[in-house]
């Protein structure tokens, strides 16, 4: 695919709320945090440029990203009238202090957050902001209360949860349209399928499926591991542990076997996969390198029949991938019951 015929294509909505987005994303975290040292600034803003030239406009950060590097990368990069040629989203409820994790989504902590990041950002509204992480100790009413005031005030436009369950999206829900939810989905990463996506489609909310390239696995395979920097945090990651690492090769040679017949690389058969599941998804693979990012897009070229999709979905059925997709003190939307909003005692 060239990248002009990108340019102009839009995703139809992300939820309900009348969010357009670019079909696919640009995840920025790698840039600044989490897959080995910060990259060269001058490098990640070229590419941002470059992103969005190419009609990937729909940008994704959070404030945890270094903590707070990647959103002021992002700040410096969306200067000289480039802002409003973007859907910006970024994220708040994980406070990193001295390398010691926190969930937070006390609305005092909400309000900080977002001040925070609108001027690290220097934007003086957030397109999409998400609650990262949901914080088990406080309703999630309680949260998208103070969120709801962020948008009366102009401060944010729509709302988002990542990792969080079905239960705590409906109950966010009804406290404020939510626009969108941000999930892993990818084929080694199938088990929002039962509960999760569902509920997205009943209630009108768009699906931003993040690490659909199962953070570089389904791009290099096994290989991967020995590319990694010892601040790389996929080191610790169980899947990419040796007593996992050889089953989940199966499922890598068996998506490169199937993009070799599509004329394809894994990566865009990958990236396909999820674009085929409906107009209400947007992946956004992060990279930090050009050539990958424009080899990304073109998955946008590649066409699945059914019973292409059907073959890729039973050699990534359940057990085709062995090790959880965190460790075992990280919090997903298996973590995101709150506790009741009558129980809640404001300070």
């Amino acid at each position: 695919m060239n990248e002009e015929l990108y340019k102009g294509s839009k995703h139809s909505r992300l939820g309900s709320q009348g969010l357009e987005v670019s079909a696919q994303g640009l995840g920025c975290m790698g840039m600044s945090a989490a897959y080995g040292p910060p990259k060269p600034e001058p490098d990640m803003i070229a590419l941002i440029h470059h992103a969005i030239n190419s009609g990937v406009t729909f940008l994704d950060t959070s404030d945890v990203y270094g903590p707070h590097t990647n959103e002021i990368l992002l700040g410096k990069a969306l200067r000289d009238g480039v802002r409003d040629r973007v859907e910006l989203a970024t994220k708040f409820g994980i406070n990193l202090t001295d390398g010691k994790m926190e969930i937070c989504g006390d609305p005092g902590y909400v309000r900080a957050a977002c001040e925070g990041s609108l001027k690290r950002l220097g934007v003086d509204c957030i397109d999409l902001y998400y609650q990262h992480r949901i914080d088990t100790r406080v309703p999630i009413e309680v949260t998208m209360g103070e969120l709801k005031k962020l948008v009366e005030e102009g401060k944010v436009k729509y709302i988002g949860l990542s990792e969080a369950s079905a239960s705590t999206i409906r109950r966010a829900h009804a406290v404020h349209p939510i626009t969108a939810v941000q999930l892993e989905w990818s084929l080694w990463s199938r088990d929002v399928e039962a509960e999760i996506i569902p509920t997205c489609r009943e209630l009108g909310i768009g699906i931003v499926a993040y690490s659909p390239l199962g953070r570089g696995f389904l791009s290099s395979g096994p290989k991967i591991v020995e590319t990694l920097s010892n601040d790389d945090y996929r080191k610790h990651l169980p899947r990419f542990q040796p007593e996992n690492l050889e089953h989940n090769k199966r499922l890598y040679e068996r998506v490169k076997e199937i993009a070799a017949k599509k004329g394809c690389n894994p990566s865009q058969l990958a990236l396909a996969w999820v674009h085929h599941q409906g107009n209400d998804v947007c992946p956004i693979p992060g990279t930090t390198k050009i050539e990958n990012f424009n080899q990304n897009i073109r998955a946008l070229s590649v066409k699945l029949a059914p019973e292409e999709m059907t073959e890729l979905e039973s050699i990534a059925s359940t057990g085709a991938v062995k090790g959880d997709r965190y460790g075992g003190t990280f919090a997903t939307y298996h973590e995101s019951e709150t506790p009741p909003l009558s129980s809640w005692k404001p300070e």
